[in-house]
């Protein structure tokens, strides 16, 4: 007896607006608690909502991103609940009508790169609750923070299509990436900018028969491997209960459940509310929103190259692997452009990929900046490393000569003539100071005649070159030379 995993998620995304969902507040994060908020926000009597209409094209553009059907016609709904961190006791969301249904996205499954198709059940648009920080000023001691309470929320709901942890984070990575490229969100999950609940259950297949069990929604998950692990964790826990107590999918309601990470355990918390627990109605206080197909397709056409499909024209036309192509397209739409550039600037993708990866985001990670604050211009680097790719410069060298680049802002070719820093690539130059190099350490020879490592002999050897020639020997000619020169007095002697 054996079963399979049936997994949905539900991404909410903060989205990156300067000001909340239907006020002027700020969304800033790391203000002290409380400062963001307004008569609006906190819910006090006879104050009247704004929609927010940046927000709702951010929203907008993520729901054509994601294939979706956009709804020409979308209104706002209350959600009634009670919890201390909703400070009007309901929440402004949407609920029969939401702007957009039924789309896609595809995600990579196995070695061989083939896709498959997760289906969006609906992408809708909604405030964020407070927060509660619980026992940092002892036990049982709650407080509440209400900065966040009105901050625009997307939350995009999949239907059941994964199958395995490992594609739930998948497509939870392709999600992330995508807003991000999108700029929608910062998709910062120790921020709270992303987060995730993940509803699970099991078939189990016993006697030509597939049993399901109890959807359980895990909560609490605050990073990708985390979903992963608790995927994994409640399916194996959700077939042992389903041993002991035989229950079924409709038999019981379906349950909630935290994520403990620390223990690597979920813990079911209470029986999950039914729609009709929300007493949904239509927001009185905010107008319909009518959405024109003008609309649609100036998003539409702002959207430009999504990342999927960038990534596998980057591989194919610069022709770099899976990882380079992959890192490049995780750094956003500007980094992706910057790359291009660089390629066509210096006549060597390879060699750009590796100097973008290494050089330039160590650079970008030290002084905390993105590409667009990268001092350094694609043109500019482009020309240091077509002179590398040419063998006009060894890598040391150009390593130099790009701090310089940093340091002063001067381009590669002054650095380069001020510091005489160009490459010794000339054969009968380099042969001659390998044999005066030869000729000065008698020993070298001596001990390469008596059976010591030919690499250790050599490697003493070309050190001696470059160290002579200032590192501006062309290393792979050297390491030639060097050799040959060693056969040819080995077999004189």
């Amino acid at each position: 007896m054996d079963y399979s995993i049936v997994i949905g998620l539900e991404v909410h995304v903060q989205l990156l607006t300067e000001s909340k969902m239907f006020c002027g507040c700020s969304t800033k994060f790391g203000a002290p608690p409380n400062s963001l908020t307004c008569p609006i926000c906190i819910g006090m009597p006879g104050v009247l909502p704004v929609m927010n209409r940046r927000a709702f094209e951010l929203a907008l553009k993520t729901a054509v991103a994601l294939n979706c059907d956009i709804s020409e016609f979308t209104k706002w709904d209350r959600k009634n609940y009670y919890y201390p961190d909703l400070p009007k006791n309901y929440q402004i969301s949407q609920y029969d009508l939401p702007f957009s249904h039924d789309g896609f996205m595809e995600i990579p499954v196995g070695e061989s790169g083939e896709k498959k198709r997760i289906g969006i059940i609906r992408v809708h648009l909604e405030e964020d609750a407070g927060k509660l920080l619980h026992s940092e000023h002892g036990p049982g001691d709650s407080r509440v923070d209400l900065n966040r309470a009105g901050t625009p929320l997307l939350e995009i709901v999949s239907e059941p299509d994964m199958t395995s942890p490992a594609e739930a984070k998948i497509y939870l990575e392709d999600m992330k990436l995508l807003l991000r490229y999108l700029g929608v969100s910062d998709c910062n999950m120790q921020e709270g900018s992303l987060r995730c609940d993940a509803n699970v259950n099991v078939h189990i297949h016993k006697d030509n028969e597939v049993i399901a069990t109890p959807i359980v929604e895990v909560k609490n998950m605050n990073s990708f491997r985390a979903v992963e692990r608790a995927m994994a964790y409640e399916a194996e826990r959700q077939f042992e209960e389903w041993k002991e107590t035989g229950k079924r999918l409709g038999e019981v309601s379906k349950a909630t459940a935290g994520w403990d990470d620390a223990r690597g355990v979920t813990v079911v918390q209470r029986r999950k509310e039914e729609a009709s627990d929300y007493r949904y109605f239509p927001e009185p206080d905010l107008v319909p929103v009518v959405v024109s197909e003008d609309w649609v397709q100036s998003v539409r056409s702002s959207i430009g190259e999504l990342p999927a499909d960038r990534r596998n024209r980057l591989k194919i036309e610069f022709s770099i692997n899976d990882y380079d192509a992959s890192v490049i397209i995780e750094q956003g739409s500007a980094f992706a452009d910057y790359f291009e550039e660089l390629c066509r600037a210096s006549g060597s993708p390879k060699m750009a990929s590796n100097w973008l990866q290494q050089d330039v985001l160590r650079t970008m990670n030290d002084r905390k900046c993105h590409i667009g604050e990268f001092p350094i211009s694609a043109a500019a680097l482009g020309v240091l490393i077509s002179k590398v790719h040419a063998g006009q410069i060894n890598n040391h060298s150009a390593r130099e000569v790009f701090a310089e680049m940093l340091a002063t802002g001067k381009p590669a070719d002054a650095i380069i003539a001020a510091k005489g820093f160009q490459q010794i690539s000339n054969e009968d130059e380099l042969r001659k100071i390998v044999a005066s190099v030869l000729d000065s350490n008698p020993q070298a020879i001596a001990d390469f005649k008596k059976g010591k490592k030919p690499e250790q002999v050599a490697g003493f050897i070309r050190g001696q070159v470059m160290k002579q020639t200032r590192g501006q020997a062309n290393s792979t000619l050297v390491q030639q030379l060097v050799a040959e020169e060693l056969a040819r007095r080995a077999s004189s002697a």
